[in-house]
């Protein structure tokens, strides 16, 4: 019989970690073994719900006891769970947004001992949207103007999403061009006449939406808009669970949803 792959949750207190907690519970082949969170959390100490773990507030910790760790924690501790995961020699699923330089280079350092996934989301949906606004970018000219619409939750802090600059970057790559070459900042005051190739970006907060994207192709005689709907975080949990199994046996390197569903 194969042995369980240990699993290790980062912000296992939050929306998402709840989610990816359940779903490492019910799988087959994985067991959850170490859980964290915010050293002023008040469960700190006391078993966490399902699992044979209690929460502590040190995240070396989960990577001394966890095959893989799974980090779906606010922006501003990737770097240092990177240089964690290398130091214990453990597999890193990252599924934070809006990273800095610092951050993304933190993970390639990482990536030189340990595997590491990154992905802006983790939906099977959203990849294969990414894979089908490409390939219309690359079909359609310059004169099809592409808009990229998000909303999210009130409590996202960043913008726009990681999501939304994933499609931004499959609609550039599919027109040859990098994002940052391409890409209109938002639209407010006189901002003069949209330049033709670039690609927008408009973003929502509200409520308790939970991921909602549109990829606008827009041309003078018609639209094409792409999109894809989240309608709870198991599917996001999900996918974070199904990379963490595909990672537990790869080889040192940086790895996304791509690699894992072979788009």
């Amino acid at each position: 019989m194969a042995a369980l792959v240990k699993i290790g949750i980062l912000g296992a207190m939050g929306r998402m970690g709840r989610a990816i907690a359940a779903e490492v519970i019910e799988a087959d082949g994985m067991e959850l073994v170490a859980v964290c969170d915010r050293p002023d959390h008040t469960q700190v100490g006391k078993p966490y719900p399902g699992a044979d773990a209690s929460l502590v507030s040190a995240a070396a910790q989960v990577f001394a006891e966890a095959d893989v760790v799974i980090d779906f924690t606010p922006p501003g501790a990737t770097a240092e769970h990177a240089a964690l995961a290398a130091k214990h020699g453990k597999g890193i699923v990252v599924g934070t947004t809006g990273l800095s330089s610092a951050d993304e280079a933190a993970l390639n350092k990482a990536a030189e001992v340990v595997p590491v996934m990154q992905a802006g989301n983790y939906s099977l949906g959203v990849n294969l949207l990414m894979a089908l606004v490409r390939e219309a970018a690359s079909k359609l000219g310059t004169d099809w103007d592409i808009d990229i619409l998000e909303m999210h939750h009130r409590h996202k802090v960043d913008a726009p999403s990681g999501t939304a600059l994933m499609l931004g970057e499959a609609a550039a790559d599919g027109r040859g061009k990098p994002l940052g070459e391409v890409r209109t900042p938002a639209r407010e005051g006189l901002t003069g006449e949209r330049k033709e190739g670039s690609i927008g970006f408009a973003a929502l907060r509200g409520g308790s939406v939970i991921g909602e994207h549109e990829v606008i192709f827009a041309s003078a005689n018609e639209r094409l808009v792409l999109s894809h709907k989240a309608e709870n975080r198991g599917l996001f949990a999900a996918g974070a669970v199904k990379a963490a199994a595909w990672l537990a046996v790869q080889k040192p390197g940086r790895y996304s949803m791509k690699d894992v569903l072979g788009l």
